[in-house]
This record gives structure tokens, sequence and C-alpha cells, in this order.
């Protein structure tokens, strides 16, 4: 029995939504600078929260990872030689 592995791609309209939800995240990040003072620095924070989660998600739970044999993906146009 051999062990298939699962395909790890998105679909298009699931990449573009992913994609609008955190360039948003992005853009908020940037607003939330825009209200910022030396009196009130919680903008500040709330743009570096926002700049972080739209950086930090989609690289550590969206993105694949190829490093590793056992986590590449095959597809049709890419499949892994097995050397390294």
């Amino acid at each position: 029995m051999s062990y298939q592995e699962p395909e790890r791609e998105n679909s298009l309209l699931s990449s573009i939504l992913l994609f609008l939800l955190f360039f948003v995240l992005f853009l908020g990040g940037i607003v939330a600078f825009s209200w910022g003072t030396l009196q009130n620095v919680w903008p500040f924070a709330i743009g570096l929260g926002l700049f972080f989660l739209s950086f930090w998600v989609p690289q550590t739970f969206l993105g694949r990872s190829d490093t590793g044999r056992k986590s590449m993906v095959k597809t049709a146009k890419r499949k892994p030689s097995g050397e390294f």
C-alpha cells in the first residue's frame, strides 16, 4: 500500500480571497499608523500587530515548505526528483 501525499495547493478563488484578506490586514496596519501620536501609542501597537499577522500567518500556515523530502508537493508540472 503506497502512501499518497495530499494536494496542498489552493484553488484560484481561495488564493484570491486569501490575498485580499491579508492585503486588507496590511493596509489596516498602514492606516493605524496614521492615527498615532506621541500621547497615544496604541495605534502603533495595533499597526505592528496587523503587519505581523499579514506576513506571519501566510508564511507560516498557508505557505508550503519544500525543505524536506516528505513535504515536497507533487503536481502535474513539478515532480520531486528525489535528488538532494
